[in-house]
């Protein structure tokens, strides 16, 4: 069964939809079958993998309201072992639409079933907001990634979301963790960066991931050009940062990285064993990143 992620934060402009694509394209390129999921509205993760949500004829908006299955709403990317089930504009109004639904809070723990069993990770990237859409990732996920961004009032609204992740477990989802507090736009040559990255570790402990996400020019050009940093420039200090996520989360992972059999036994016997690689399409080419040379 693969691992769920959900990135949240009320807070805009934190970092959570460029870690959304960042993140799913770092576990794709080490071979990990990925699906990135786009429930915000806005739609800059879909537009961020290459995927033009104003043509998008199979959506998020599609599968929460129940007209097709999750499966039918996939699509191909550039990456080989990533997928993604793009948004659409007409996501704005199916918190509206979803509300006489029974259990509207599980509509996307539903529509995952089948997923979960095809692909190592499945990353969620949520809408500012703390309403009908992310309470339904976090009811679908297995843990929530927190992007904080090294600025001032890094924390401010975290309680709120501290607060929704504590209800969801008490009456939804009783097994949604915390994966970790991501530190992102830190500047090394701010002492400012160091006071925020400090502050956050004082309240967050040891769920404040070791890899800092750092302010960069080629991680912000890389979306106008519907690719990931790693795609349009794999040199880029953004490109590193990602991938020493991607590892982090693989290192912290391996239990939901192998089959449930063979995971139960490794649990047991205290075994590491690495998860086996397969593309979610069988036709699907290998990885070969080059920095983008037309940028």
């Amino acid at each position: 069964m693969g691992k769920v992620i959900a990135i949240a934060n009320q807070k805009g402009g934190v970092g959570k939809t460029t870690t959304a694509i960042n993140l799913a394209a770092s576990l794709a390129a080490i071979e990990h079958p990925t699906l990135l999921i786009d429930i915000d509205p806005q739609a800059n993760c879909s537009s961020g993998v290459g995927i033009n949500p104003r043509t998008v004829q199979k959506s998020t908006y599609e599968v929460l309201i129940g007209d097709i299955s999750l499966e039918e709403a996939i699509q191909p990317t550039e990456l080989p072992f990533l997928e993604v089930v793009p948004s659409h504009i007409n996501l704005v109004g199916a918190e509206i639409e979803m509300i006489d639904v029974m259990e509207r809070e599980r509509i996307l723990a539903n529509a995952l079933r089948r997923a979960r069993r095809k692909y190592d990770f499945i990353i969620i990237d949520c809408p500012p907001s703390l309403g009908l859409l992310t309470l339904n990732a976090l009811t679908a996920a297995n843990s929530v990634l927190i992007p904080v961004q090294a600025e001032y009032f890094a924390l401010e609204g975290l309680g709120q979301l501290l607060n929704t992740i504590k209800i969801v477990r008490q009456h939804l989802n009783p097994e949604l963790e915390i994966e970790g507090v991501l530190l992102t736009m830190f500047d090394t040559r701010l002492r400012l960066s160091n006071q925020v990255a400090e502050e956050v570790r004082r309240y967050f402990g040891d769920k404040v991931f070791r890899t800092i996400v750092q302010r960069n020019v080629r991680l912000s050009e890389a979306p106008s050009f519907g690719r990931p940093v790693l795609l349009y420039d794999i040199t880029s200090v953004g490109a590193r940062n990602y991938m020493a996520l991607a590892r982090e989360i693989i290192q912290n992972n391996q239990r939901f990285l192998l089959p449930e059999s063979t995971a139960e036994e490794a649990s047991t016997n205290g075994l590491s064993i690495p998860a086996g690689r397969r593309s979610p399409s069988s036709d699907a080419a290998p990885f070969r990143p080059h920095p983008e040379q037309d940028a």
